[in-house]
């Protein structure tokens, strides 16, 4: 068990395990939108930068990105955050568009590609009201936050 234990933490430190794991330099992105929904980084050498609300802390030396609550997949589910389980919602394009979506949840209607964008960047559903605590404001370059939206349009 031990030396499973081992072999793990060297596969992570050698950058082997893929997006979410190891060294990121070593990973190869398809497009800069994946980069940034892994990384909080951008191909381009622009700055992106979560503003968090008040008492959301993060753990020192972590870096949040938009994988680390909504999965690899897109998918959210529960995560823990300050000492509390979180229900993070699904933000596939296809789910966030839905006709259907937000009507028994929230009380919203569908997400539009720049409603999406709006929550981003300014927290906000597509009525204009704010998301729940967790979720951070995006600082980012308008050609980021595009190449961003695109990649959740390849999430399924």
């Amino acid at each position: 068990m031990v030396g499973l234990i081992l072999v793990a933490c060297v596969v992570l430190f050698l950058g082997r395990t893929g997006p979410l794991g190891g060294i990121m330099g070593s990973w190869r992105f398809e497009s800069n939108g994946e980069q940034i929904y892994f990384t909080g980084t951008s191909q381009r050498g622009t700055t992106i930068t979560p503003v968090m609300e008040p008492g959301m802390g993060r753990m020192p030396g972590s870096r949040l990105t938009c994988a680390s609550c909504h999965g690899a997949d897109g998918r959210g589910g529960q995560v823990q955050r300050m000492m509390q389980v979180v229900e993070v919602p699904d933000i596939r394009y296809e789910t966030l568009t839905a006709d259907d979506h937000g009507e028994d949840e929230h009380g919203h209607g569908p997400y539009t590609e720049e409603t999406i964008k709006r929550a981003i960047t300014e927290g906000v559903d597509p009525d204009g009201e704010p998301l729940d605590w967790p979720m951070p404001r995006w600082s980012m370059a308008e050609e980021d936050l595009d190449d961003l939206v695109e990649f959740l349009k390849t999430l399924d």
